[in-house]
């Protein structure tokens, strides 16, 4: 695993995290709302940022399929 990408990616992610939820509980198995408890409005945020630092368009099937940091790292490293 490219671990510049999941490490950015964390970095992504850690920004929405609520309080409750450490960055330490970021795992490739995490799920981005049942488990990280990001809501569907950061979703989208962390969904754009993505984009705006990977230089890639997620479409809106693939924000549906997007729910592990693992699924979120296949859809930015199938665009890379």
């Amino acid at each position: 695993m490219d671990t510049t990408t999941y490490d950015k990616l964390k970095d992504i992610i850690k920004i929405y995290l609520p309080e409750d939820v450490s960055v330490d509980d970021i795992t490739l198995n995490s799920h981005l709302i049942n488990e990280l408890n990001i809501n569907s409005a950061n979703l989208v945020d962390v969904v754009l940022d993505i984009e705006d630092h990977f230089d890639i368009t997620i479409e809106d099937d693939e924000i549906e399929k997007m729910e592990t940091v693992n699924s979120a790292l296949d859809i930015i490293k199938g665009k890379l």
